[in-house]
């Protein structure tokens, strides 16, 4: 019989460390309860297919609480994008999981199929170090690593910019970080996998996104043009009220878009760059 995601969440956490204690039993939380633990920050968790929270407080005398966040993202795919939503733009990467950032005793990382928050209520040395020795043995009794989403294949890891990186499904993720409009004019759903990133010469975000199928892509992206660009048909490429260019093309079953760009050529160029890469 399999082993629950509750059971196995629960072998991954330590009874003590560094004088710090586990305060009663770890409090679990499913996507119909989610809310009852956090608010609008559900909404996120569940745009990545989140299954399962394990939630575990620690305590130590005359030192500030840590709580540990263990969530089941069902998939190493989506516990990447998950991280990848709140990674920050400096370098907080601390060698924790497969990928990992600390900040203001906040740490963050992912491994397999799960996405680990441990934090402080108030960051002392004793605390941060407690902190991270928590998430060094997380991370060593998840023993096996998660597949990053394979439509990272497609991007030239020295052309972006590494913590402007998001891979998400739907719209609302795509509008927090950049806004492209009030309506899902792109049919992002649960069944798109997409990436935004920023140029490293800063000229312009790429987003991809894939879908099932040609016909699918080919719908979201002529719904596109029309709501966003309509006088770009043909072209494909149109100068917007900033002042700066964007242009989207269609390949297979994918539909690029490069937002911002400083030229017209520099628009279609890199579009290209991303269209021969998908050929």
């Amino acid at each position: 019989m399999a082993e629950t995601a509750e059971k196995t969440m629960r072998k991954f956490l330590s009874s003590e460390i560094h004088g710090w204690k586990a305060e009663r039993k770890a409090e679990t939380y499913s996507r119909e309860t989610i809310y009852d633990y956090m608010d609008g920050a559900g909404e996120i968790y569940l745009a990545y297919n989140f299954k399962e929270l394990l939630v575990q407080r620690y305590v130590k005398t005359r030192a500030p609480e840590i709580i540990v966040e263990v969530f089941d993202m069902g998939s190493g795919e989506d516990a990447f994008g998950v991280f990848s939503y709140g990674q920050g733009r400096e370098k907080g990467e601390i060698g924790i999981g497969q990928d990992s950032e600390y900040r203001g005793g906040l740490l963050c990382f992912w491994k397999d199929r799960f996405f680990i928050c441990i934090r402080t209520e108030r960051e002392t040395p004793s605390a941060k170090r407690a902190v991270l020795a928590l998430g060094r043995a997380i991370s060593k009794a998840i023993r096996t690593k998660g597949e990053k989403p394979a439509i990272l294949n497609y991007l030239s890891e020295d052309e972006f910019l590494e913590k402007s990186l998001r891979y998400f499904h739907n719209y609302a993720i795509l509008n927090y970080h950049y806004f492209v409009a009030d309506k899902n004019i792109l049919n992002l759903d649960e069944s798109t996998k997409a990436i935004l990133a920023r140029y490293k010469d800063g000229k312009g975000y790429l987003l991809l996104v894939q879908y099932q199928d040609t016909e699918e892509a080919k719908t979201a992206f002529e719904g596109f043009i029309n709501a966003y660009m309509p006088d770009a048909r043909g072209s494909g490429v149109i100068q917007t009220e900033n002042g700066k260019w964007t242009g989207a093309k269609l390949e297979k079953n994918f539909v690029i878009i490069l937002f911002d760009a400083l030229s017209k050529a520099q628009a279609s160029s890199k579009i290209e760059v991303v269209r021969n890469r998908l050929r």
